[in-house]
């Protein structure tokens, strides 16, 4: 990333003509019903914060702190929901014990689109996610749905979150080919902590234009540097609720090798004069495929040192430090299809110039 970026200097997701900021606000932290979160007058801070500074993209869930979000964001985006792009998932559980109350199928996704548009207050949604993969819904009820209700007008948009790429890949061409709407984002974690996702998800996404918005760019935490570790000497309970640590824990990120790498964060922060978390945010905006890490914050404070990410600039041998110290083995094909040996038997001394 070269230059200075704002929140208004926006971006076209994925292959749509939709404008939304390089940074997008997550409200997973908005209710303390989990324990953790900001409460309403700290989560409208943050909201106001955000959407003063040119922000517009923002994102929440149907169950994110079991509603409270979705309900915090329908008051905060009273007199503003036009220049705001909404979008929320479904999939998650809304009532334990009734079997169709979550997953990917099409009674699933109707209910809980209609309690998101009662919570948020709005008649319809920008951005519709199927929220995690199921392993149970045909793929085509999930894309008729979906494009049920985008000509209803209850939702403009549709992505996917957490699903394998062959998937994602599928379901997009079943869409082009049926007429039916296509998916235009692809919600994934991606970050310094988690780069797998290079393997097939970023460059399937590149091909079949769905922007990818990374969640958790700073690895639950750990790439702010603020775990050490001593927190790995401790008990940790592996949820979503208590604590943040918890969260981390959960998500795989609090470990030795994650530690690891937030020491390295931490010394490129220092050499750059900025925080580690602006420097791990950086880091997924510099990917061509990315369109807008979704950025999660507890307080204000927190919000605008996360903003500061749209200022930093890396050198080549920063980049280097920070590519080296969280690489990972792409697997096969990619590695053979990589090596020398393989690119010698396919095209010989070809010259061949591809475009970026």
């Amino acid at each position: 990333m070269s230059g200075s970026r704002t929140l208004d200097t926006y971006r076209l997701l994925g292959r749509s003509g939709l404008r939304v900021s390089p940074l997008s606000l997550g409200t997973m932290t908005f209710g303390a019903d989990w324990g953790w979160g900001a409460d309403r007058d700290e989560a409208r801070k943050i909201f106001d914060t955000y959407v003063d500074r040119g922000g517009n993209f923002i994102d929440t869930a149907s169950q994110y702190t079991d509603g409270t979000s979705e309900q915090l964001l329908g008051e905060f985006t009273a007199d503003n929901r036009e220049s705001l792009v909404l979008a929320t998932k479904y999939t998650m559980l809304r009532r334990p014990g009734d079997p169709n109350s979550g997953g990917n199928h099409r009674k699933s996704m109707f209910a809980s689109v209609e309690a998101s548009l009662r919570r948020l207050n709005t008649d319809y949604i920008d951005l519709l996610y199927l929220h995690a993969w199921d392993f149970l819904t045909p793929v085509e009820e999930i894309l008729r749905g979906m494009d049920d209700l985008v000509r209803s007008g209850k939702v403009l948009y549709v992505g996917i979150s957490d699903a394998p790429a062959w998937q994602v890949s599928r379901m997009q061409t079943i869409a082009d080919l049926r007429g039916w709407s296509p998916l235009i984002a692809l919600q994934i974690e991606y970050s310094l902590l988690e780069r797998t996702a290079e393997r097939d998800l970023v460059p399937m996404a590149r091909e079949l234009g769905l922007g990818v918005i990374p969640w958790s760019p700073l690895g639950s935490g750990v790439l702010t540097g603020k775990y050490g570790r001593a927190d790995l000497a401790q008990r940790i309970e592996a949820s979503a609720a208590g604590t943040r640590k918890n969260v981390a824990a959960a998500n795989g990120s609090l470990t030795e090798r994650g530690l690891a790498i937030a020491d390295v964060v931490r010394e490129v922060a220092a050499q750059l004069g900025k925080t580690p978390s602006q420097v791990a945010i950086a880091w997924t905006l510099r990917n061509p495929g990315v369109t807008s890490p979704i950025i999660g914050a507890r307080t204000a404070a927190q919000l605008e040192d996360n903003l500061g990410a749209l200022d930093v600039e890396f050198d080549a041998d920063q980049l280097d430090r920070l590519e080296n110290a969280t690489a990972i083995d792409l697997g096969f094909p990619h590695e053979f299809l990589s090596r020398p040996m393989t690119r010698s038997v396919t095209f010989g001394d070809l010259k061949i110039e591809q475009r970026p």
